[in-house]
């Protein structure tokens, strides 16, 4: 092997530009897999939207056997990944972990028990974004087709995931979403019922946002974070609110800029291209200033 060569690898294996530059072999073995977990949420779409994903005839007289065949699945499957995301976040060296394994499999049940009430969250989302566009036919359109439902299933999922303790596991999740439709929405994000989002290109939803209900959001919105407290060290201090709080019945329209831990009051309507950090009153309607009509003549310019 060429002398350069063999110095790059040198050079690549003693590098200390990472805390942690490679993956050791214990860890590599643990990592959760992505295709496992692309498998785990397109057996949960089976799960939480029966018949529109599958080739399988659906009835009354089989719906039942099918989500239980489905959800024992789901159960195998995903214990297995959530016994390699707790690993991962684990002390113990051995990679046969007791406690991880009974961890995970109780909090395997406890998320299984958790999905009436995502379905539920869902069927409101579905219902606010149908009832909102009046480019959409139909309900089960809003299911197979709208991006923003796409990204909220993900996210339903993972931020449920969050609540119970899994580690690492429910951003990946968010971030399938993210890769396919372009909405940013972190699990950390508390989102209430009948969220709907339109368009949805660009949209960015911070760790720590709190959205109440009926809220609606177009594309290109960000609610994001204005600055960050630092540490001794210069660091940016992690786990603090710092992303808006927006209250029940709001309309944020596209380009809107939403930054720090502000708060939108309810019945407020947010127009396009704004950048708000401050407060926001209830019943608010905050728009540009109106913009110049010049009208030119007798080739005048600006």
């Amino acid at each position: 092997m060429e002398a350069k060569i063999l110095d790059t690898i040198t050079k690549l294996t003693q590098s200390k530009e990472f805390e942690f530059p490679f993956i050791d072999s214990r860890s590599e073995n643990l990592m959760p897999s992505t295709s496992e977990l692309e498998k785990i949420v397109n057996l949960l779409l089976d799960i939480l939207y029966p018949g529109y994903f599958s080739n399988t005839i659906l009835n009354k007289s089989n719906l039942q056997f099918y989500l239980g065949t489905n959800i024992d699945k789901l159960k195998n499957s995903l214990y297995q990944q959530i016994k390699k995301g707790c690993c991962f976040n684990c002390d113990n060296t051995t990679e046969n972990c007791e406690n991880c394994g009974n961890n995970a499999y109780e909090k395997t049940l406890e998320f299984i028990n958790r999905l009436p009430k995502i379905k539920h969250l869902l069927s409101t989302d579905i219902e606010a974004t149908f009832l909102g566009d009046p480019a959409s036919k139909n309900r089960a359109e809003v299911i197979y087709c709208y991006p923003g439902i796409k990204a909220l299933t993900h996210y339903r999922i993972a931020h449920e995931l969050l609540l119970i303790g899994i580690p690492l596991i429910p951003r990946i999740i968010t971030e399938m979403a993210h890769s396919k439709t372009g909405i940013d929405i972190h699990p950390g994000a508390k989102i209430a019922e009948f969220f709907a989002i339109d368009h949805g290109t660009g949209i960015v939803i911070g760790e720590t946002c709190e959205i109440g209900k009926n809220v609606k959001i177009y594309q290109g919105v960000t609610l994001g974070a204005k600055s960050f407290p630092l540490d001794e060290n210069g660091n940016p201090i992690k786990g603090i609110a710092r992303h808006p709080i927006v209250e029940d019945n709001v309309v944020i329209y596209s380009g809107a800029t939403i930054l720090g831990r502000v708060k939108i009051g309810k019945n407020s309507m947010i127009g396009g291209n704004v950048w708000i950090t401050s407060n926001v009153a209830e019943n608010s309607k905050i728009l540009q200033r109106r913009a110049n009509e010049i009208v030119f003549t007798d080739g005048a310019g600006i």
